[in-house]
């Protein structure tokens, strides 16, 4: 059974998650957090020991998020190939996904917190790590059962690939037009039937 101090710290948490996503670690001030909370400093303070433990539940619970969405996409039925079109398929929309987020935590959390907050840039590269592994796992998949070939390692195609999709996000989200998310999809799709495809 849930308590009344675990619901409220999960409510503190997912209401506070888009608003560090929107507007960084530095730029979320106590008083965006009480407003949207409708808490307290002394209340939010009671249940996290400081502003940047919040913003760290915060980013771990859009990173949870993600992850979930990601898994969904990954762990469909079919082959290797199918799962990488699913993939990009999701891609193919990820900033209409992440909008109620506050937009892309990975870029949005992790080019904030590069200068200013040592512990949400490292929960950001790990977030980073699983995803590219994710990735990797279905590409190695793909190898073992004779289905994909690869010019490299699955992890090093993998960086790669996902590299791609995350400056498309990031292209995208600096100048508010998704033909950069649209057609680097496109892109990877073609790129993927005739590259790695056997």
């Amino acid at each position: 059974m849930t308590t009344k101090a675990e619901k409220t710290t999960k409510y503190i948490i997912e209401t506070v998650a888009p608003i560090f996503n929107k507007l960084g670690y530095v730029g979320t001030s106590m008083s965006d957090l009480t407003e949207a909370t409708g808490l307290t400093k002394g209340a939010l303070y009671g249940n996290f020991e400081n502003k940047e433990a919040l913003a760290l539940s915060a980013f771990e619970y859009n990173s949870k998020r993600l992850l979930v969405a990601i898994d969904e996409q990954l762990n469909t039925e079919g082959t290797s190939l199918e799962k990488l079109f699913v993939l990009t398929k999701f891609y193919r929309n990820y900033d209409i996904y992440t909008m109620e987020m506050g937009g892309c935590p990975i870029l949005k959390i992790g080019v904030d917190a590069q200068h200013n907050n040592a512990l949400l840039a490292a929960a950001v590269r790990e977030t980073i790590k699983t995803i590219e592994g994710k990735i990797a796992l279905v590409l190695e998949n793909g190898v073992n059962s004779n289905e994909l070939h690869l010019p490299v390692t699955p992890l090093q195609f993998a960086k790669q690939l996902y590299t791609m999709l995350q400056g498309a996000v990031a292209m995208t989200t600096i100048t508010k037009d998704r033909k950069y998310l649209m057609n680097t999809v496109a892109y990877l799709d073609v790129l993927i039937n005739r590259e790695i495809k056997k």
